[in-house]
């Protein structure tokens, strides 16, 4: 098992305390005391509660971005591309609860992050999309407008952070059928 360095501690606490209190709400002493430090001494580690947020969103968003890219460049059929885009989710979702609380919920407080943020989403939501169209096109997918099948999914998808830890026995391969079931059935003709 990988230790975790200092910085990435802080990183973790504070992710959890962003989704416990909302990022704004959230002070340098409140992440201290949870890290029974002084509040000074992060910044040993860290610049500022803004570099936090912004780690915690950039790192999630450029790994949604690869996955996307490795999927949208496959060979594979549109649909078996949407169950990829669904395992892609339940894996991320599931390895950084906390840090998904904050790409849903804090991204608008990214300062000179936002503009970086806002572009990866626009990509990975157009990749998506481009995606059902390409199913549609190919007669995989019934012809229902892409941006209600890209809502209802990706609604799904992005809310899965708050679902996920409230299953003590979930399994995450069985998550990940169980919704490609759901999401995708309705749409395959």
């Amino acid at each position: 098992m990988k230790i975790e360095t200092r910085q990435q501690e802080i990183i973790r606490i504070a992710a959890k305390l962003f989704k416990e209190k909302g990022y704004s709400a959230v002070t340098m002493r409140d992440l201290a005391k949870a890290m029974g430090i002084k509040a000074a001494s992060l910044y040993n580690h860290i610049k500022s509660k803004q570099d936090i947020l912004n780690t915690i969103i950039i790192s999630i968003a450029e790994e949604f971005t690869q996955g996307m890219q490795y999927i949208q460049s496959s060979n594979d059929t549109c649909i078996n591309k949407l169950n990829k885009i669904i395992e892609l989710h339940v894996k991320i979702s599931s390895q950084n609860i906390y840090g998904m609380a904050s790409l849903n919920n804090d991204w608008m407080h990214l300062e000179e992050k936002l503009e970086y943020y806002l572009k990866l989403r626009d990509a990975y939501e157009n990749d998506f999309r481009n995606i059902l169209k390409q199913g549609i096109t190919s007669g995989e997918i019934i012809e229902i407008k892409p941006e209600v099948m890209l809502f209802s999914i990706l609604t799904t998808l992005r809310s899965l952070y708050i679902w996920i830890p409230k299953k003590e026995d979930l399994n995450l391969e069985e998550l990940t059928k169980s919704l490609s079931q759901i999401l995708i059935k309705g749409i395959i003709k």
